[in-house]
Formats: C-alpha cells, sequence, structure tokens
C-alpha cells in the first residue's frame, strides 16, 4: 500500500511539473519567438510621455487609425479615447487577448479591433492615420509599402526610429519618447496619386 501511495504522488508530481512546463512554454513563446526573427521585434510597452507625443500629433486629425504592433494595446485604447476608430496589428496572441480586456475595461471595446497578424500580410491601404513602433533594420522596408499602400491624406507617427528617407513634418519629444510625424500629402510628393 506504501509504494502504491508513494506511486500515486511521483505520479501527481510529474504531471504538475509537466504540466507547469507546457504551460510557460504556451505563455513564453509569443514572448522570446520575435527575438529569433531575421528582424528583431521585441514587445517594449509605450512610455505615458510616447502616448501623449503621439496623440499631440493626431491632434486636428480624424479618420481611422491603425497601430502597427501596437503590444498590449496603449495607443489604440488612448486614441479610441479620443473619438477615433483604433485598431492594432500584433503577432503575440497574449498581448492582442489583453489589449481586448484592457479596451474592454476602459469602456472603449466597440471604437477598437485587434487582429493577430503579420504587418507584411496587410495591406494599410484604408487607414489614414498609421502609429509605429519599429525598430531601425525594419524601417526602410516599412517606409516603401507605406508609401505604395497609402493615400495622400495619411499621417504616419514613427515613435522611437524614425524612416531612413523620409522628412518629417514634425517631431515632438526627446530620447527615447520622440515621435515623427509624416504627411504623405507634403512630404512624399504624393499629389499625382
Amino acid at each position: 500500500e506504501g509504494g502504491s501511495r508513494r506511486s500515486s504522488w511521483g505520479l501527481l508530481v510529474t504531471a504538475g511539473v509537466g504540466g507547469t512546463l507546457v504551460a510557460l512554454y504556451a505563455v513564453a513563446t509569443p514572448f522570446v519567438t520575435p527575438a529569433l526573427r531575421k528582424v528583431c521585434l521585441p514587445f517594449v510597452p509605450a512610455t505615458a510621455a510616447q502616448i501623449q507625443n503621439v496623440l499631440k500629433m493626431l491632434e486636428n486629425r480624424s479618420g481611422s487609425l491603425v497601430d502597427i504592433g501596437s503590444g498590449d494595446g496603449r495607443i489604440v485604447i488612448a486614441a479610441a479615447k479620443k473619438g477615433f476608430q483604433a485598431v492594432g496589428y500584433e503577432l503575440n496572441p497574449w498581448l492582442v487577448w489583453y489589449s481586448r480586456y484592457r479596451a474592454w475595461r476602459d469602456g472603449v471595446h466597440q471604437n477598437t479591433k485587434f487582429h493577430i497578424s503579420d504587418l507584411w500580410k496587410v495591406s494599410f491601404s484604408h487607414y489614414t492615420n498609421v502609429v509605429v513602433f519599429g525598430v531601425p533594420q525594419m524601417m526602410p522596408q516599412l517606409e516603401k509599402k507605406l508609401e505604395d499602400e497609402l493615400e495622400c491624406n495619411a499621417r504616419i507617427i514613427a515613435c522611437r526610429f524614425p524612416f531612413p528617407c523620409w522628412i518629417p513634418d514634425h517631431t515632438t519629444g526627446e530620447g527615447i519618447d520622440t515621435v515623427w510625424a509624416y504627411d504623405l500629402k507634403r512630404s512624399r510628393g504624393c499629389e499625382t496619386k
């Protein structure tokens, strides 16, 4: 009887440890895999100053807004509170689900949407306001993608890292909180589009 009891406890402990490891793997994988991609895109939350700087660049703007790499949804939720129909695209499913919860908790879930998607597989052509928290390695490709897809009335707001070829129409903030705004109408010569 004692051996049977020890055997049951051993199976229970093994199952508990195995279940814990599987759960840790399921939770950690979406946070670790971005670092293993060709272009490392880690989750770094926006600071309060960055959010305020983005909102400053959105003053007197209307239309739809998209946050590329929306993380935990801070920008999308802040924009929705200012009246924008705001959408976030993020690869990490845990962050997307958390963003949806935060939007519901903050009472703006009707004005927000969050999608689990790769930015390179999405067309941003129907957005008039684009927010990007990118890394230097991806900015040249993203610059071309946005220039090809967006209409003349679009404003692109880059946080932490500017686009390499475009000249910003507006800049605000300092250090990591710097935000650059690019208006396609004035800066990209897209009057012919």
